[in-house]
């Protein structure tokens, strides 16, 4: 048997996640060149390797993936926002001034600390979508960050391009000229996307929304990503404001103007869809449309008025749902394993029974749910031969599982707070003992406070 770059062994349980695999108790994964070369249970024999890792008391669960993000936000998060009135549009025009500072110094700042909290939670894969673009050449300053840090990344290239002076909510000198965003778009996937199933950079296109973008830059976004063989995403169905923005310009529901504008496709994720009605769900399920669940962003500002999202009945219907933490200004915070526990109970809020959301279809949806959303579906977010080596360690035998002798998997989101002991992304540690292994953290941190007071105009 080949010589394994590390090995997990001896942990509790492994989750792969995998139909044919199931559950492996006493179990082990291997890791060789950045990919899963053999895992098994306890009465399976092990390879030997070059790195053995002990995870007796632990519960090994694939990478969680985040499906949806905007790093750049944790420069701005908690903020005192007494000047608002609970709208969408008054929290955009709010923090528009603040955010037409950055710059590509505090762009890599955020993504490195926003990258550093992802991994401490046990997530090995991201989206990011940056669509404001005060300056050029941000989204190769995230992709430079993420390559420096070791986690797996989508970059998605975001854009608004209908200004105030269209009726957009979005300021006119932060709206983009729409040909030279498309350019730009072409020359970031020349530049950097990779398709190769193990690859580490991706890049996809996303119009943020249809309160900010034309039907143009929308149509013609779709047309691109077709041609260049890359993904859509984009906010939709999140706020009632937006419904009622959307359907007295165009006289129709947001997904049903998407649809009319090219993107309910298979190549799409959208992001929220806190409001599709039954018979939209079925269509995203019969397009392949995935859907990014970022629970406490809708949430956090005093809750929705149709209750929570009715993520049960879209896995019901067959869509592809994945977790997303958004911004770190509209969720203040960066933890995927609190967005999947947060999922979990809203769900069951909604439902009125624990059955509506058991603890194994949230970890599914932070998992497989997210990698299928964002089309690496058999690359991410399972424990098989041949898939990435991207995992995720919980310490089990801590006090906020003490006495938990049943599933650890529903232990692991019934309990808490946690982090992941150990974040591994294509065989490298991220996360290493409950510490982040990120190069230059401290300092990190300290620039990353500094460039947050002078996005925020806070004296020193």
């Amino acid at each position: 048997m080949t010589t394994a770059d590390l090995l997990i062994r001896d942990a509790d349980l492994v989750v792969t996640l995998d139909e044919d695999l199931g559950d492996l108790p006493g179990g082990w994964v291997a890791v060789t060149g950045g990919l899963i070369s053999a895992t098994g249970a306890a009465t399976d024999r092990p390879p030997t390797a070059r790195r053995v890792v002990d995870a007796r008391g632990c519960l090994v669960t694939p990478g969680l993936v985040n499906s949806h993000q905007h790093l750049y936000q944790n420069l701005t998060r908690s903020g005192d926002r007494p000047d608002l009135d609970g709208s969408l549009e008054s929290w955009f025009w709010h923090y528009f001034t603040l955010w037409s500072r950055l710059d590509e110094e505090a762009v890599r700042l955020s993504t490195a600390i926003g990258m550093a909290e992802l991994a401490c939670s046990g997530c090995t894969t991201t989206v990011d979508h940056l669509y404001l673009h005060p300056r050029p050449a941000l989204v190769d300053a995230q992709i430079d960050e993420a390559a420096r840090i070791g986690m797996r990344f989508t970059a998605v290239r975001g854009t608004m391009t209908m200004g105030e002076r269209d009726g957009g909510i979005c300021p006119d000198h932060l709206a983009e000229d729409e040909d030279a965003f498309l350019a730009d778009c072409e020359r970031l996937v020349a530049r950097h996307h990779d398709p190769a199933p193990s690859s580490t950079v991706r890049v996809a296109l996303g119009p943020t929304n249809l309160l900010s973008c034309t039907p143009t830059t929308m149509t013609r976004t779709a047309e691109l990503a077709e041609r260049l063989g890359v993904r859509l995403h984009t906010h939709v169905a999140d706020d009632p404001e937006e419904h009622a923005f959307v359907t007295a310009r165009y006289r129709r529901r947001p997904l049903e103007v998407l649809d009319d504008l090219g993107w309910l496709t298979d190549r799409t994720w959208l992001a929220h869809v806190v409001y599709p009605s039954t018979a939209e769900t079925a269509l995203l399920a019969g397009r392949g449309v995935g859907v990014a669940h970022c629970p406490s962003s809708t949430v956090i500002g005093g809750g929705l008025p149709g209750g929570p999202t009715p993520v049960r009945e879209m896995l019901d219907a067959g869509v592809a749902v994945g977790i997303g933490c958004d911004g770190a200004t509209a969720a203040d915070h960066q933890s995927l394993w609190l967005e999947t526990k947060t999922a979990m109970l809203l769900a069951r809020l909604r439902g009125g029974t624990a059955d509506a959301m058991p603890a194994r279809d949230a970890l599914w949806m932070a998992t497989r749910g997210g990698a299928r959303a964002i089309g690496r579906e058999g690359e991410i977010g399972v424990l098989r031969h041949g898939a990435c080596g991207d995992l995720a360690v919980w310490r089990m035998d801590t006090l906020p599982y003490a006495g938990a002798l049943g599933d650890p998997v529903t232990a692991l989101l019934h309990g808490g707070p946690t982090g992941a002991w150990h974040t591994v992304v294509g065989g490298r540690f991220l996360v290493e003992n409950g510490e982040p292994r990120i190069p230059g953290l401290r300092e990190t941190l300290r620039h990353h406070r500094d460039a947050a007071r002078r996005i925020q105009h806070r004296p020193v």
